[in-house]
């Protein structure tokens, strides 16, 4: 059977917000397509819910923490994001609820993107491998969150703190979906994304035995190349795009 044609994503928008869960989270594979947007002239904001400081085993929270947001920090920069953001929730133990939801609305209408960016929401990876309770959460939040910002009624104490309802967001695109209905051409932006994941070297030294840069350089390329069935043979990321 031949794969169903992935549409290309929307073009016509100037600013976008990426909210994830963890420093890397980005990096697996969505930051090519970041690294393709901001060399377009469009504006990238990433905001992270925690440090990521529970992922490393042999570093402490208080020692993981500032390493891994230098190293998402200089992750960013490699794929042309200047602004990166974090909100400090407990990682490995996010909520879902009013507080996250909060905290994402407030971003979006601080940044007043037209575009809106998160990682896979649902309980599983294609039905093959568990998803963890931070993506979940942090996906979910961030699609209720679209709406929240646009409803002055809904955390009225963010209009008090002087930050206006915006409804703007035209689109919310889910990275990691296995439901994918838009890709975007990674062509150019491959290599910076391999560079990208590169810079979070203390995880993946702690994740593999594999030399890093060929650990990167294999995951990326293999998931682009397979969104590339999908897409005329043109390496890509894909999302599942919710029009607002």
């Amino acid at each position: 059977m031949t794969p169903q044609r992935l549409e290309p994503m929307p073009g016509d928008w100037q600013r976008a917000l990426a909210v994830v869960a963890h420093p890397d989270d980005l990096e697996y594979g969505a930051a090519a397509a970041v690294a393709e947007w901001t060399d377009g002239g469009r504006e990238v904001v990433y905001l992270l819910a925690s440090r990521g400081e529970a992922g490393i085993d042999t570093l402490s929270p208080e020692e993981c923490a500032p390493v891994r947001e230098r190293e998402q920090r200089a992750s960013a920069a490699v794929v042309g994001v200047r602004t990166v953001e974090f909100l400090d929730h407990r990682d490995g133990v996010i909520e879902y609820g009013t507080g996250l939801r909060r905290d994402i609305a407030a971003a979006i209408r601080r940044h007043r993107p037209e575009l809106v960016v998160t990682l896979n929401h649902r309980d599983t990876w294609g039905g093959v491998a568990w998803n963890t309770p931070d993506h979940r959460a942090v996906g979910r939040a961030t699609l209720d969150a679209v709406a929240d910002a646009g409803n002055r009624w809904i955390f009225p104490e963010l209009t008090e703190q002087g930050l206006q309802p915006w409804d703007g967001v035209r689109w919310t695109a889910v990275a990691g979906s296995d439901r994918p209905t838009h890709a975007v051409d990674v062509t150019t932006g491959l290599e910076r994304s391999v560079r990208s994941l590169l810079e979070h070297r203390t995880y993946i030294e702690a994740l593999t035995e594999e030399d890093p840069e060929r650990y990167c350089r294999t995951f990326l390329e293999g998931m682009a190349k397979d969104a590339a069935e999908q897409f005329d043979g043109r390496p890509a990321v894909t999302f599942e795009v919710f029009a607002q």
